[in-house]
């Protein structure tokens, strides 16, 4: 049994160990942001610097005049925002329905979903552009966003969620006449807002940061979202990335998950910690 004296010590060891954790995290964040402050000869000269020589905002006022860059940003914005739409009233319902209704292959319908967790995306991208061409939503906004509609760890953070809602509270509102989806709507999302809070931000930032399945449904600059039409602006003469405006985009681009998750943040670890628990 420790006692005042032996754990006194291991408080400040412990508080140095996650400052040190929290300054590597740090890193790169600062490299990012010092990397836009600086022209490309002087990244290319002394790559490693966190500190810019001759910190100038070049590289964001050529990012906003870059051509495109409104329809990127607007593009980025309803495709996340049609992702999270997808996954809080989708997502939602799966997970209330694996946690609080009774029918038949619900045990197979949610090892579904943790299989399919378990499935890396490079399996199934071929299929899904396959879906995706055959549903004629090739390079549109609504193709872009189809898959992430209702992601499976949305589904479980839900369900998991759900279990935790009192059976008496919905058997209540069911003798009082009450028809599932207006349990649903009324009583059980209103008492889900950690965790409605939760697949918000985890579905805006993986719709947000997404590259790989934009490059691919996207085939015209009209439909290219941030990340895809940041990459393919960037590039400068002679094939040469141009890393100050690509940094400033990244920026740019981070921005908006860091408010979100700042505004979130209290409502998003309930979540976290309230799904943990089950």
């Amino acid at each position: 049994m420790s006692t005042p004296m032996t754990a006194a010590p291991k408080r400040p060891v412990l508080y140095g160990a996650l400052i040190l954790c929290a300054l590597l995290t740090l890193l790169p964040f600062a490299w990012g942001v010092s990397g836009s402050l600086r022209g490309l000869d002087e990244i290319r000269s002394d790559p490693g610097s966190l500190l810019p020589h001759h910190p100038t905002l070049g590289n964001f006022t050529r990012l906003f005049e870059t051509r495109g860059f409104g329809r990127f940003a607007v593009n980025s914005v309803v495709v996340a925002a049609m992702v999270v739409a997808g996954n809080i009233v989708a997502a939602s319902a799966a997970g209330y329905a694996l946690a609080k209704l009774d029918f038949a292959g619900r045990r197979l319908a949610f090892g579904t979903v943790m299989a399919a967790l378990m499935v890396p995306f490079t399996a199934v991208f071929v299929t899904q552009f396959v879906i995706t061409v055959d549903l004629g939503l090739a390079d549109t906004l609504a193709g872009i966003a189809l898959p992430g509609a209702a992601l499976p760890m949305s589904v479980f953070i839900m369900r998991q969620y759900a279990l935790s809602v009192p059976d008496e509270l919905l058997e209540a509102a069911r003798i009082d006449g009450a028809g599932e989806f207006r349990i649903f709507f009324g009583i059980f999302l209103p008492l889900a807002g950690p965790a409605v809070a939760t697949i918000t931000i985890m579905s805006f930032l993986t719709s947000w940061n997404n590259f790989i399945w934009p490059l691919i449904v996207a085939q015209s600059m009209s439909t290219y979202t941030l990340p895809v039409g940041l990459a393919a602006t960037s590039q400068a003469a002679a094939h040469v990335t141009d890393y100050g405006l690509l940094l400033a985009g990244a920026i740019v681009v981070m921005l908006p998950v860091l408010v979100l998750f700042l505004c979130l943040q209290r409502y998003f670890v309930q979540g976290i910690a309230g799904t943990g628990m089950r």
